[in-house]
């Protein structure tokens, strides 16, 4: 389980394909503290560290995970959101966040605002669960954030100067493919009203 509250961005070190699995190396300021079976959030994707060396670490995306995801599209040098999963003692800062990804967008358009920034999202719904509402919120590339703009297929998200720095999403331009996942809780009212009117 997650928040929505990125750690750091993380360095692509290496991108090796074994069969239909990418194994992915990174190389991140908390790599010691990091152990074997650990849990980490990567551009909203929860992946398992499955090697380490004094100054990267490695985990492994399946087809299902690059199917649905950003990841196979990953390049050396690209940067990685990263969060380690919460600790239960501490404040959810951000929103509930699962790390398994409902489906991609691609950003079409980025404005600045005097100091923030806008960037507009669409996507085509996977489910009739997968929606936006005003002000509720959304997990972009493993970012939590606030919907603004929201639309049946498309919302936009207002991010901060400190949330562009320590985030990729400096690195994100018209054409971008992002993560998206979709509030869980929106996701429950929808299906359960779904089976209520039958049409599921």
């Amino acid at each position: 389980m997650f928040s929505g509250i990125v750690e750091e961005a993380a360095e692509v070190v290496e991108l090796i394909k074994e069969k239909e699995n990418l194994h992915i190396s990174l190389s991140c300021s908390f790599v010691k503290e990091l152990t074997i079976d650990q849990s980490i959030s990567h551009n909203g994707v929860c992946l398992t560290v499955v090697k380490k060396t004094d100054d990267t670490y490695t985990v492994t995306a399946i087809k299902e995970t690059l199917m649905k995801s950003n990841l196979g599209l990953l390049k050396a040098r690209d940067k990685v959101n990263l969060e380690r999963s919460m600790m239960l003692n501490a404040r959810l800062d951000g929103h509930i966040v699962q790390g398994h990804i409902d489906q991609t967008a691609v950003c079409r358009n980025v404005r600045e605002a005097e100091g923030s920034w806008y960037f507009s999202f669409e996507y085509e719904p996977a489910q009739d669960d997968y929606i936006t509402v005003e002000k509720g919120s959304v997990c972009v590339n493993g970012v939590s954030l606030t919907v603004v703009n929201s639309k049946e297929k498309s919302f936009e998200v207002a991010i901060i100067p400190y949330t562009y720095q320590v985030t990729n999403f400096h690195r994100i331009v018209p054409g971008t493919i992002v993560n998206l996942e979709f509030d869980i809780i929106g996701k429950y009212i929808a299906r359960l009203l779904k089976q209520q009117t039958g049409k599921d």
